[in-house]
């Protein structure tokens, strides 16, 4: 009872306790900028930001830390909506958004449009189709939905199959993000900065599984959106006279766009649909669409977003929270663009034109980070020359100059020259997407088999604590596996985070949608249908990637679900219709996760 009083003391305080928080980190922000003044090292700013914010997740982890089954797996579902939103967000925004997009939109310009389009209009899909129903289905995981609508383990295993495979691409990403800023701002060696990173993530899913992550990812969203709106609002007051940098970036476009016809350079990235050479492709056009849908599709099938809709109290909370989502979201994506105008005029003035030997400090530091930033004097002048615009996977080569896609956000501070606090911050802003991200896949990977495999299969009886220490200990291995992974640098951060969503759209999207949906849908036809499409797009991605396999009309491996998303539908449908439909007590139950109120009407396997 007591403890049950202090859960509702806490959740009715959320205001007061976060609210605190934020003044807190800008306190800290401020002291830092004044000892930076005072001649203190940067090392140590650096190190200030990294390890006290790590410092504080790792502390909301240990003070959230449970015994419970329900407060490990859905955090005791008290979790109200707007904080839920906020959590989601932070979840959602991982190393490739808040590192990559804008960096993206550096190198592609409107062509990387498609992932802040599919991106954010998954979440249409998320609300209208997914998160109330598995809310009122009301149990812990997404295989768990499957198990119980398709009426046993087979599906309850496909669906963790694909979890692991999509969540798995997906944490090697943000690891990855995490091996980068570690590395840069801890003056480390990449491959141990990814290992260093891991306590990080460890210390806060391990301990209190979604109760410790939920809360530091609502701290974690607090840091990573001031870190992410603080430069470009101080460049946008300071150059424009205008706070809000979305719209003073039209001004920046217009400077780039002189400076580009006075260097001579194809402005190829400056119009949607166009190839390397400036004209319209029907290629680039088919592309930027499946982009688009392959995204917005895996947003509606990534399990560690979905889960996040089963810790609101009710349904409707879980509709609002969806609704908060996109807000917090928003005022990361809106920001985007300018982030990427604002860093290629710096680019432009501060390095193009330039002596190689008296190049702003940043340039050396960054070009020791994982090769990410690379000097090659082609014509031999001393020089640093802008001789072409093109762009090779997640780098943008400009002669003499190659840039990476992921160094972009968080350069900026130093490349505009503000002080290096900004660095800081802004390098603590991309460890919390990162690591809030990777917190929400380990223990989406974690609880699947922990509870989907382990539990539901392999020993129902087991106690609760034998079920947390195995949950705990596969968090565990996850990650090491993941940092192993990471740490031969597979591809730039969005394009592996791409090949996550699509395996998740291909495999998870239609079994979901239809078993809520269609009443008709089968079990067979459902795991058929699952593993087809799943396996459609997995085979894509790998021959195209790894074996040289030409490309299927032009369309690039990150838009894989183009292929294995209808393939799951037609085969879901086709053998459904060939198989016997399902027992009146299952299509009863369908029903009755459609509506808001009401229990759920048929208590089998769902409610063991």
């Amino acid at each position: 009872m007591a403890q049950q009083a202090a859960k509702t003391g806490f959740v009715a305080n959320l205001g007061k306790i976060y609210g605190t928080y934020t003044g807190s980190f800008i306190g800290f922000v401020l002291v830092l900028a004044v000892l930076e003044q005072m001649g203190v090292p940067n090392r140590i700013i650096g190190y200030a930001f990294v390890f006290l914010t790590i410092g504080v997740y790792a502390y909301i982890g240990w003070l959230s830390r449970t015994m419970e089954l329900s407060e490990y797996y859905v955090a005791g579902r008290v979790v109200p909506a707007f904080y839920n939103g906020m959590a989601t967000g932070a979840d959602w925004m991982s190393a490739a958004s808040f590192i990559s997009m804008a960096g993206g939109l550096f190198i592609a310009g409107y062509n990387a449009l498609g992932y802040v389009l599919g991106w954010t209009g998954g979440y249409v899909l998320v609300a209208v189709l997914l998160a109330p129903y598995l809310r009122k289905f009301g149990q812990f995981t997404v295989p768990d939905f499957l198990g119980v609508r398709y009426e046993g383990n087979t599906a309850r295993v496909c669906g963790v199959i694909v979890l692991f495979s999509a969540s798995f691409t997906y944490i090697v990403a943000q690891t990855f993000g995490i091996g980068i800023i570690t590395s840069r701002f801890l003056g480390i060696p990449f491959e141990i900065a990814i290992f260093a990173g891991l306590i990080g993530i460890l210390v806060c899913s391990m301990l209190g599984g979604m109760r410790a992550v939920t809360w530091t990812q609502v701290a974690q969203y607090i840091i990573l959106i001031i870190a992410y709106l603080t430069p470009l609002v101080w460049l946008s007051t300071k150059f424009y006279g205008n706070p809000i940098p979305e719209l003073a970036y039209g001004q920046v476009l217009d400077q780039i766009s002189v400076l580009e016809k006075k260097l001579g350079i194809l402005r190829a990235h400056a119009a949607p649909y166009v190839d390397a050479t400036g004209k319209f492709s029907w290629t680039e056009f088919n592309n930027f669409w499946a982009l688009v849908l392959s995204l917005m599709v895996g947003t509606a099938s990534l399990p560690h977003i979905l889960m996040r809709y089963f810790t609101t109290p009710n349904v409707r909370q879980a509709r609002q929270s969806v609704g908060w989502s996109i807000f917090f979201i928003f005022l990361l994506y809106f920001t985007a663009p300018a982030y990427a105008a604002f860093a290629k005029l710096e680019v432009y003035q501060s390095v193009i034109g330039q002596q190689i030997s008296s190049l702003p400090a940043w340039v050396q530091s960054w070009s020791q980070v994982g090769g990410l930033l690379t000097i090659t004097d082609v014509n031999g002048n001393g020089i640093i020359d802008l001789t072409k615009y093109a762009v090779a996977g997640p780098v943008l080569d400009l002669g003499d100059i190659k840039i990476h896609q992921d160094i972009i956000v968080l350069s900026m501070p130093e490349v505009a020259g503000l002080p290096y606090v900004i660095s800081g911050l802004v390098a603590a802003g991309g460890l919390a997407a990162a690591l809030s991200t990777a917190d929400g896949l380990l223990l989406a990977i974690a609880n699947a088999l922990s509870h989907d495999i382990y539990y539901k299969m392999l020993d129902p009886h087991a106690s609760t604590r034998r079920r947390l220490i195995v949950a705990r200990s596969l968090l565990v291995i996850v990650a090491l596996i993941a940092a192993a992974v990471a740490g031969t640098r597979p591809s730039g951060i969005i394009q592996m985070v791409a090949w996550a969503f699509s395996l998740a759209a291909g495999g998870l999207f239609a079994p979901l949608v239809l078993g809520i949906w269609w009443k008709r849908t089968t079990s067979v036809g459902a795991i058929v249908g699952m593993m087809a499409g799943f396996a459609v797009t997995l085979f894509y991605l790998i021959a195209t990637q790894y074996f040289a396999m030409p490309l299927w009309f032009g369309i690039r491996n990150i838009s894989s679900a183009l292929f294995g998303l209808p393939v799951a539908f037609i085969v879901t449908w086709v053998v459904s219709l060939m198989t016997a439909p399902p027992s009146k007590e299952m299509q009863e139950f369908v029903d009755s996760i459609r509506v808001p109120k009401g229990e759920v009407a048929w208590a089998g396997k769902a409610h063991e």
